[in-house]
């Protein structure tokens, strides 16, 4: 494929697109942003990002595809909760949203399309029979269907636990970092669930990421297939929070709570091993990025936000 110089990304607004725009523009990328701001934040989108508040799931995003070269496609619903509570939303979002993308792509003539995929779908069989996890492995059919079909080549990222600044702290559940942050910072008692000690994640930056994205970009080795996206260890929820505390001087006692219907603790731990064969490496320390995201908050909180 020739240097690719025009990317679009749908789910701009959020936290891992976002932050994605803002690197690609700092590399010397035109970027296009689709999102349609139901869970994405207007203010997140970097300045020189094309913006268009559309739907993924509606035909006028059609237009925006021509002259793409690269398509990011991260806009999703994705709180495993709140996707259990409504399946046929879910689904319209999802995988409808996801079909969608990949027609405007094949009709514009995009070169490549990047998708997210979940590690979800690696977290037993309790998690694969949720809605989220249904969703995310219908997408990679997706995918497969408009490359036999069209010949569209395509790119699963099956991110593990992804964090760094932007996080979304507005979820109905909050991600594990942002909400013992901000109850830390606050002075108040974080909450940790039964089965803390055994709830093991392998947590990666965003920044990290977003290095291997430019990988997706840059590097054709990548086409037609799936990477994880992690640093091939893990820690426990009592882990984390006990990094934190120390990077904050704290040492507040939890308080421990029975986990909500359908949290129940896993463990997870990416083989890198594909993305590594391609000379990608995480670098981001845990206690590094721990620093980034109190910095954001501690910023959110002093905008009154939080």
């Amino acid at each position: 494929m020739e240097k690719a110089s025009h990317v679009l990304i749908t789910g701009v607004a959020g936290f891992i697109g976002s932050n994605l725009a803002d690197r690609l523009l700092r590399e010397g990328y035109f970027v296009r942003g689709i999102d349609n701001l139901s869970y994405g934040v207007r203010e997140q989108i970097p300045d020189g990002t094309e913006f268009h508040k559309q739907d993924i799931r509606s035909k006028e995003i059609y237009d925006l595809f021509r002259g793409i070269d690269v398509v990011f496609h991260l806009a999703a619903k994705n709180q495993i909760l709140d996707c259990q509570k409504d399946p046929v939303e879910t689904m319209d979002i999802n995988v409808t949203g996801t079909a969608n993308v990949f027609e405007a792509a094949r009709r514009a003539g995009v070169k490549k399309v990047v998708y997210a995929e979940s590690s979800v779908v690696e977290e037993g069989d309790e998690r694969t029979k949720g809605f989220y996890a249904i969703s995310k492995m219908t997408d990679t059919r997706i995918a497969g269907g408009y490359r036999a079909a069209y010949g569209i080549p395509s790119v699963g990222l099956r991110y593990f636990n992804v964090y760094g600044p932007r996080q979304d702290y507005r979820r109905t559940i909050p991600p594990v970092m942002s909400a013992f942050i901000i109850k830390l910072l606050k002075g108040e008692q974080p909450i940790v669930y039964e089965g803390g000690e055994i709830n093991r994640r392998d947590f990666i930056h965003v920044n990290d990421v977003n290095d291997f994205h430019l990988f997706c970009i840059e590097d054709d080795r990548v086409n037609n297939k799936m990477f994880r996206l992690g640093t091939s260890t893990n820690y426990s929820v009592v882990e984390i929070l006990a990094a934190i505390q120390k990077l904050l001087g704290l040492n507040i006692k939890p308080i421990v709570k029975k986990p909500p219907d359908g949290d129940t603790p896993v463990q997870t731990r990416a083989d890198i091993s594909d993305a590594l064969a391609l000379g990608w490496s995480p670098k981001m320390s845990l206690e590094e990025g721990l620093r980034t995201m109190v910095e954001y908050i501690k910023a959110e909180i002093g905008k009154g936000k939080i």
